[in-house]
C-alpha cells in the first residue's frame, strides 16, 4: 500500500504549527527563482564544511544524542540557532550511526549536499529536505534505505527535473586508478564532494580501485524521482546501474547542456 503523500504545496512546518519568520539558508546562486530554471553554467556548489565553527560542533552533538537515545526523528535545524543553521552545508558522516531514526527532517536548510552515510540509516521511512532550495542532487547510497517510503523534496530545485529540465554538471573523465588523487580532500566544485572513500554501488574502497562517477535518475520512495550521483569503482558497477523511469536519460551520464 502507498502511503497518503503530504501536500508539497503546504510546508512540513506550517503542518505541525510551528512558523519560521526567518530563512534559514542562503540564497543559491545557480538557481534562478524567477524564472524556475538553473543557470547556464553549472557547477556544483563549492562550499566546503566548517569543522571548526559552532554550528557543525553542535550537530555532531545532536547526532550522538539521538542515536544514544535511539530516537525515532531527527530534526537537527530545531535545536540550532539563525546563524548556526546558516552554518551547516551538509550533514556528518556520523549519520551512519542514526539506525533507529524513521523521520529525517532538513526543513529549509542550507545544505547543498547529503553524505553518502545516509545509506546506513536502515530504518529511514520519511525524508523531508523541502525548501532546501540549494540542494540540487543526492548521493546514490539514499537507494540503499529500503523502508523509505515518503519524501517530501522540492523538485524544481533538481538537476535534470522533468518540468524544467535544468542541466547537469559535467562530470571528470573517469579514472582507473586513483593513485595520486588525495579522496579524503577533494573540490566540491570539482567531484560535488570534499571526500569519497567507497563504491557507490559495490562499497568497494577506492583506495585501490578507479573513479567513474555519473549521474542516474531515479524513483525514490515511489514519490520523486532524484537526480543521483554515482562514485563507481569500474565500468563493470556502472553497468549493473538500473535503467531510469521513462522521460529521463535512459542510462547513466557524465552531464553537461546536452543531456537532457
Amino acid at each position: 500500500m502507498i502511503p497518503i503523500r503530504l501536500n508539497p504545496e503546504i510546508p512540513p512546518r506550517a503542518l505541525s504549527g510551528e512558523p519560521r519568520t526567518l530563512q534559514s539558508r542562503h540564497p543559491c546562486s545557480c538557481y534562478r527563482r524567477n524564472s524556475g530554471v538553473l543557470a547556464s553554467k553549472l557547477f556544483f556548489h563549492r562550499e566546503k564544511q566548517d569543522t571548526a565553527c559552532d554550528g557543525w560542533n553542535h550537530l555532531l552533538e545532536l547526532v550522538e544524542k539521538a542515536a544514544a537515545d535511539q530516537q525515532a526523528e531527527f530534526n537537527p535545524l530545531e535545536d540550532l540557532n539563525l546563524e548556526e543553521r546558516h552554518q551547516i552545508v551538509t550533514l556528518p558522516s556520523s549519520i551512519a550511526k542514526l539506525k533507529h531514526v524513521r523521520n529525517l527532517n532538513l526543513y529549509d536548510s542550507n545544505v547543498v549536499r547529503i553524505p553518502p552515510e545516509i545509506g546506513e540509516m536502515t530504518s529511514l521511512q520519511i525524508f523531508t529536505p523541502y525548501t532546501s532550495y540549494r540542494l540540487h542532487w543526492f548521493p546514490y547510497e539514499i537507494t540503499r534505505c529500503r523502508m523509505l517510503t515518503q519524501t517530501c523534496v522540492s523538485t524544481r530545485a533538481l538537476f535534470g527535473n522533468k518540468r524544467d529540465k535544468p542541466p547537469f554538471p559535467r562530470l571528470r573523465p573517469g579514472k582507473n586508478s586513483t593513485d595520486g588523487l588525495d579522496l579524503s580532500h577533494l573540490s566540491p566544485e570539482v567531484w560535488g564532494t570534499d571526500s569519497i572513500s567507497y563504491c557507490s554501488i559495490c562499497n568497494r574502497s577506492l583506495k585501490d580501485a578507479g573513479l567513474h562517477q555519473v549521474w542516474i535518475s531515479l524513483w525514490i520512495a515511489a514519490y520523486d524521482v532524484l537526480p543521483l550521483l554515482v562514485n563507481a569503482c569500474s565500468q563493470e558497477c556502472i553497468l549493473a546501474l538500473p535503467v531510469p523511469p521513462k522521460g529521463y536519460m535512459q542510462k547513466p551520464h557524465k552531464g553537461g547542456r546536452e543531456v537532457n
